[in-house]
């Protein structure tokens, strides 16, 4: 049996068929998926508290200042962040994008400075077993799409889900349009 392609550096939307449950209308950048599961963060679930307010650690400002995420229903006390700047050799998840969950690293992050650095922090995250994903994927519960740092650092998560839809294509207009109580249709 072959491998399955890894969707490390994609994003998965809801297909419509996750109405009801924590993932209706998300969007996941998967960061890490192999033969042993994958592990994404919802970039699109702010938690409406900020970073300061969620974490007892000596942070820089500019950290407090930041919005917190909920990165999926998965040990919702872990903390992960994404960051990325115009060059980092060492970036884990795509081109200049790089997942951490050490909070030194964060501090040092915090502290260094950097016009183009971005940074987005999230509280849990999302999993899936081995095969899990995959089985999602046949069963249609998720869309893939491209991920581009402009998606992942999006300022407005409210409509990030309609709005990469929309970019999908005609087939995807519709979807995208639907409200989220039907009833209101």
């Amino acid at each position: 049996m072959a491998a399955p392609k890894s969707l490390k550096g994609h994003l998965l939307l809801d297909s419509g068929q996750l109405s009801g449950s924590f993932f209706a209308r998300t969007v996941i950048l998967i960061c890490q998926h192999d033969e042993d599961g994958a592990f994404g963060l919802v970039l699109n679930r702010p938690t409406g508290t900020r970073v300061g307010d969620a974490l007892v650690a000596d942070l820089p400002e500019f950290l407090k200042e930041q919005p917190l995420y909920l990165g999926g229903p998965v040990q919702p006390t872990a903390m992960s962040f994404l960051h990325s700047d115009l060059y980092l050799p060492d970036a884990n998840v795509m081109p200049n994008l790089s997942l951490g969950h050490s909070l030194d690293e964060l501090m040092e992050l915090g502290e260094s400075f950097s016009a183009t650095k971005r940074i987005k922090l999230f509280a849990g995250y999302s999993g899936w077993a081995p095969g899990q994903l995959e089985d999602e994927l046949r069963r249609k519960a998720w869309l893939t799409h491209p991920a581009s740092l402009d998606l992942v650092f999006a300022e407005d998560t409210s409509t990030l889900w309609a709005r990469i839809l929309r970019q999908k294509g005609w087939r995807y207009q519709l979807l995208a349009q639907i409200p989220d109580d039907p009833t209101l249709n």
